[in-house]
């Protein structure tokens, strides 16, 4: 099976932490590329959030904390490389298409050699370090999905959300408070 990357949201958190946020079901790509040669001192904080720890959908050009893999046909693998390649151009300044689409197949390659050995709907997670020295470093991980647990719907396929919001109409909730007396909200 040949798999690419696709963008996941669990809970509304991507679209606080990241500007901009990616869709869910987007293609995406680890997107280190976009830091490259950019100081991690130099960085906004949504910007040193997504360095962390977001992967780049490719649409959008917005950052996704998790994505899953997908498997993928080869006209849609080829419309992935061909979306990366204009955004390569109109984002980032490539000289041309030809140019462009080089680089692109190279991140969609990457991509889908991380989703080697993975089954489809597995979700991986990634942390991307810089060094004293500039050098920027990335870890993956693949997360498994936990049968049974609180949060374990359908649609999350076990997968527990990381946060859980709850809307409230008191102007007065006091989160810390509540968390140091140990009410339940």
């Amino acid at each position: 099976m040949v798999a690419l990357l696709r963008t996941i949201q669990l809970d509304p958190s991507d679209r606080l932490m990241f500007a901009p946020a990616a869709a869910p079901g987007e293609w995406a790509v680890p997107g280190g590329f976009l830091f490259h040669g950019r100081p991690f001192d130099s960085l906004t904080r949504k910007e040193r959030v997504a360095f962390r720890s977001a992967f780049l959908g490719i649409e959008s050009f917005g950052f996704s904390t998790l994505a899953t893999v997908t498997p993928v046909t080869a006209a849609e693998m080829d419309t992935a490389t061909d979306q990366l390649a204009a955004s390569f151009v109109a984002r980032l300044g490539a000289p041309d298409m030809q140019t462009a689409r080089a680089a692109a197949r190279d991140e969609i390659a990457f991509a889908a050699d991380l989703c080697k050995g993975h089954e489809a709907g597995r979700l991986i997670a990634l942390h991307r370090e810089e060094d004293a020295e500039g050098r920027i470093t990335e870890r993956f991980r693949a997360l498994r999905p936990r049968a049974g647990s609180q949060w374990a719907a359908p649609s999350l396929a076990g997968h527990d959300r990381p946060f859980n919001f709850v809307e409230t109409d008191d102007d007065d909730f006091d989160l810390f408070g509540t968390v140091r007396r140990g009410d339940s909200a």
